[in-house]
């Protein structure tokens, strides 16, 4: 085995390999499925675990089960050396402390965890210990954009200390927040890293790949000298921690993938503002074909009612390719409003097991599909396709993954499927994946 450690990365969507290629995305935590993710050749490994869409005591219990069953397959293959990341959003939204808290539980004890959620592809970094988002160019304080005023994942700071102090109520105070600032991560942070004990939180500034290239090398150096890390990490420290060479097909290159030259679907299930503006510009390509599906009374219909709708959308999406053109799937855009988180978060589920019965009813000679959204990206993978694990090709666009199922899918054999995250990109990303991939007519 090599000696650089073992990478293992419990990821709160499927987007979270968005830097890398190469590795196996797993949406299985047993411990068979586990050891092919320790024993694989690859550096690192996903668990595609979903959490950011489940109800905070749902998340706890299952980042539990994955590290009690990691544990389990860790000794088994008799792994020494691993570094863990809960990879989350970019933005911020997610269970945190309550997954590094119970990672921490289940597999410390740590001496520090590193929020670091720097994502260049994406337009965002860190500095000063302050988080911004690049919106049209114009570094914005996170706290200012609509992602902090998430419903579920809501938040006052994009002042990193201030954030974990909100975030864990009190419990680590602003002030008590390690800040390794720019100077610090260029300069060196080994002697500091070495210092940190009793699960330290610290936060890390970071402008470019190469500031998290050398604070990587700075953790792995401390993690060689007994020192054990945890981090709550967005995509580019993956880059960093993973160090792999260039993806072997370009992005320019994917439509190599694409089966049999025939068109693809692209299901669109995110609603934020990116997603809705992205969406647009697709709906303008030549060859796509518009398929909206009305849900805001989906909580409310019967079990006749919901079937009569998966059949009308079904038989849509069947017309359009067979003309040769590609169907887009999408939920409806007008905002909705919910008594509660709970009814907020059923929805959502009501939603989601609508769009993975469409994805089961796609055309099998399907060319390609993508799909836009995190949360929508995971239960395609799991759910949708079934797949216990899959290979990642690499990145189609900046931050926007491309996987392929494997051969002997009983419905979908090696077909190219890309999760598109719904923050990243500008107004024409959706439209250039659609245009990479496309090839029916060719």
């Amino acid at each position: 085995m090599s000696t650089q450690p073992k990478i293992i990365v419990l990821d709160d969507d499927p987007t979270g390999s968005q830097t890398v290629h190469s590795c196996l995305l797993l949406t299985r935590w047993d411990e068979d499925t586990l050891k092919l993710g320790l024993l694989d050749d690859a550096p690192i490994f996903f668990i595609l675990t979903n959490t950011r869409a489940l109800p905070p005591e749902q998340a706890d219990q299952i980042t539990r089960e994955v590290c009690q069953a990691l544990k389990q397959a860790i000794a088994q293959v008799g792994l020494q050396d691993f570094l863990i990341v809960s990879r989350s959003d970019s933005t911020l939204r997610g269970h945190y402390p309550i997954e590094t808290d119970a990672i921490a539980e289940e597999l410390g004890p740590f001496d520090a965890h590193f929020l670091t959620p720097a994502f260049f592809e994406g337009g965002r970094i860190t500095r000063d210990s302050i988080h911004y988002l690049l919106i049209d160019g114009v570094e914005t304080p996170v706290h200012t954009t609509e992602f902090a005023q998430d419903s579920v994942f809501g938040y006052h700071h994009s002042y990193l200390p201030d954030y974990v102090e909100e975030k864990t109520k009190g419990r680590i105070p602003s002030e008590s927040v390690e800040r390794f600032l720019l100077a610090d991560i260029r300069g060196g942070t080994g002697d500091r890293l070495l210092a940190l004990h009793d699960n330290q939180c610290g936060v890390v500034d970071a402008e470019e790949q190469a500031d998290l290239d050398r604070f990587a090398r700075d953790v792995l150096a401390a993690a060689a000298q007994g020192k054990r890390f945890l981090f709550r990490s967005a995509a580019s420290l993956l880059t960093a921690l993973a160090d792999l060479p260039p993806q072997p097909t370009p992005a320019d290159q994917m439509g190599a993938y694409t089966r049999h030259g025939q068109p693809g679907a692209v299901l669109v299930g995110s609603h934020v503002k990116k997603t809705t503006e992205q969406l647009n510009e697709l709906l303008k390509e030549p060859g796509v074909v518009g398929v909206e599906i009305d849900v805001a009374h989906l909580l409310d219909a019967s079990d006749q009612q919901r079937a009569d709708l998966l059949t009308s959308i079904c038989d849509r999406i069947h017309t359009v390719h067979r003309a040769g053109q590609t169907p887009v799937i999408y939920t409806s855009r007008e905002e909705l409003t919910f008594d509660s988180i709970e009814t907020r978060l059923a929805f959502g589920v009501a939603v989601s097991d609508l769009l993975m019965d469409v994805v089961r009813h796609l055309p099998d000679n399907l060319g390609f599909l993508i799909s836009k959204g995190g949360i929508t990206s995971n239960d395609v993978v799991s759910t949708g396709l079934a797949l216990t694990a899959a290979r990642l090709l690499g990145q189609i666009l900046p931050g926007c993954s491309i996987i392929r199922t494997p051969e002997d899918h009983p419905q979908f054999p090696n077909l190219p499927v890309v999760l598109f995250p719904g923050n990243v990109g500008d107004r024409t990303s959706l439209a250039e994946a659609y245009r990479r991939l496309n090839r029916s007519g060719t």
